[in-house]
């Protein structure tokens, strides 16, 4: 493979069995399965040579073949979303992989391209994610939103579940105008050598207490460079978020 032209490839994670919301991958979002927004959304990104779904479950794998797109399946027992992809990407020939997450049907090619192009441009970078600006309290305070602190060089420091860095008091919106926080967007990418060690690695200590895996990394002394997108993630993880993609397709269609 050219060192001056990598070969990027996107691949979505889908299961069937979501504790929460089972199937939601199949979930019908204005017409379409959702999985299919995100395909359709992801294939526009100009950065990626190919792109895949990846599950454990016919039912998903058939949809994905019904709207053109290409499905990569593996086994059910996977642990993780990234043993999955590592799973996916062990015999193929590629440089750069982005997990793209399958229930993310809002996702932008601009927020794909931005995950990208670090790792385009440094060849020793093993990893990279996004982040948006945190601006309402609600979502400071929100575990299910994972945050992240970034370093002066745009690495990494930590990722949590909990306010970061603590803010003291509930902060109100003034506070978070004059402070800085950020939530980690669902998009990930990494040099395929990576994702292999990455895979293999133990999960660590605070990778067990946050329940994010991408602690796992920097516990073990990798760097994740951070860059920061207007993206803001919506993703899917209970019946009831289907009314906010909704909404947001909606808003989007009526100013397109």
């Amino acid at each position: 493979m050219g060192s001056d032209t990598p070969r990027i490839t996107g691949l979505i994670p889908a299961r069937y069995a979501s504790t929460r919301f089972p199937g939601k991958a199949l979930a019908p979002l204005r017409g379409k399965p959702m999985i299919q927004h995100t395909y359709e959304r992801s294939r526009r990104a100009r950065c990626l040579t190919d792109l895949y779904v990846v599950t454990d479950d016919r039912r998903i794998a058939d949809a994905v073949r019904g709207f053109g797109g290409e499905p990569i399946m593996t086994a059910p027992d996977h642990p993780s979303g990234t043993d999955r992809l590592a799973a996916a990407v062990q015999e193929m020939d590629t440089d750069v992989v982005v997990n793209i997450q399958g229930d993310e049907p809002l996702i932008t090619p601009e927020a794909i391209e931005t995950v990208v192009q670090p790792l385009v441009d440094d060849p020793d970078l093993p990893m990279t994610t996004l982040a948006h600006r945190i601006t309402t309290t609600e979502d400071l305070l929100n575990p299910h939103m994972g945050k992240v602190v970034i370093d002066g060089r745009g690495l990494a420091l930590y990722f949590s579940r909990s306010p970061l860095p603590w803010p003291g008091e509930r902060p109100d919106r003034a506070f978070l105008r004059e402070h800085r926080f950020y939530n980690t967007v669902g998009l990930y990418g990494y040099r395929r050598s990576f994702l292999l060690t990455f895979a293999g690695l133990e999960p660590t200590p605070l990778e067990r207490i946050e329940r994010l895996e991408q602690l796992r990394a920097l516990e073990n002394g990798y760097r994740i460079t951070v860059r920061q997108t207007d993206y803001a993630p919506l993703g899917v993880d209970v019946p009831e978020d289907l009314v906010k993609a909704e909404r947001r397709l909606a808003a989007e269609e009526d100013a397109s």
